[in-house]
């Protein structure tokens, strides 16, 4: 039987919520904190604050890895970046956070790297990274996206590198832009075709379902996806995650952030099939204890998810 582990952080002004925290569900609709709600991995390295994560099986070597964007507000934004996210978006997240487990519940300790600069020219950001095994070249595609010094550091994009290993990492490639800045992307295969989100953030103010025959484009948009949405309100929504649970539905979690406080956390909607596009939003069928914030869904085994959720030593030193 199919579980499911949402790794993810919290919305907080204080330095613990930019931390890893972990969610389990036993059928994808219905969650439960880990760890008492509290960390279970806890960032000292770097900005000392983690965000925005993705989590993934390796089929090379068995491994897991979570990788996060290397970013505290909650220490930085007063002082390090001077109140502005034009100051985050060019010397904030200058690398990625990785752990490495072997079962989900011992990881080594957190590093810090960087996938290389793009044509020689340097990053202003690396945010929100993601991962998708591509089954044609036997290795993983990690994508995210950045402001870079060719455009100024203006409107980002979404890049990408090869890992088959997560240690060597190819020279970054765009996967993609458009006219205004997109982040936050989240790929998944269905059928032999590949799928990308991402949170457009600008004309329009959106999430955007895109597709294409191949993990690194091109793309087109799904324009079922586009009119599922038009009720969803411009300018609330970002972080897009999906997981296909067992009888083979699609449900999409995307990050609602349009208030302060408690209100912020997921909203679910489902579909049929990624390739309908046709994503209902189902709040009635969900169960959270807390906002979640800006994560990623791995199915795991029963016996993963027990031990997960049995597991009573989550050292943080």
């Amino acid at each position: 039987m199919q579980h499911y582990l949402f790794v993810h952080f919290k919305e907080k002004r204080t330095p613990d919520g930019e931390q890893v925290y972990f969610g389990l569900s036993k059928d994808g609709f219905h969650w439960e904190e880990v760890n008492g709600g509290q960390p279970v991995l806890w960032a000292f390295y770097g900005d000392r604050g983690v965000r925005d994560f993705t989590i993934t099986r390796c089929k090379n070597n068995g491994k897991f890895y979570i990788i996060a964007t290397d970013l505290s507000l909650a220490y930085g934004m007063r002082g390090k970046f001077h109140n502005s996210w034009a100051e985050v978006s060019r010397n904030g997240s200058k690398q990625l956070a990785i752990w490495e487990s072997e079962d989900l519940v011992n990881w080594k300790e957190q590093r810090l790297f960087s996938p290389g600069n793009y044509g020689g020219e340097e990053f202003g950001c690396l945010w929100a990274p993601d991962v998708i095994y591509d089954s044609a070249h036997g290795d993983y595609i990690l994508h995210w996206s950045s402001s870079y010094a060719g455009n100024n550091y203006g409107d980002k994009c979404i890049f990408y590198s090869r890992t088959a290993d997560f240690e060597h990492f190819t020279a970054p490639e765009i996967l993609y832009k458009k006219d205004g800045p997109v982040i936050d992307s989240a790929m998944y295969e269905e059928d032999g075709r590949y799928y990308l989100f991402v949170k457009s953030e600008r004309a329009p103010s959106r999430i955007l379902q895109l597709v294409s025959d191949t993990p690194t484009g091109p793309w087109e948009r799904v324009t079922a996806f586009d009119e599922s949405m038009l009720a969803i309100q411009e300018g609330l929504y970002e972080a897009p995650t999906a997981v296909k649970t067992e009888d083979g539905r699609w449900c999409l979690f995307l990050d609602f952030y349009g208030v302060k406080g408690a209100g912020q956390g997921y909203v679910p909607f489902v579909a049929d099939s990624m390739a309908s596009g046709a994503f209902v939003r189902s709040d009635a069928s969900f169960a959270f204890p807390y906002g979640f914030k800006h994560g990623t869904i791995l199915p795991i085994t029963e016996e993963e998810y027990d031990r997960i959720r049995t597991f009573n030593h989550w050292d943080l030193f």
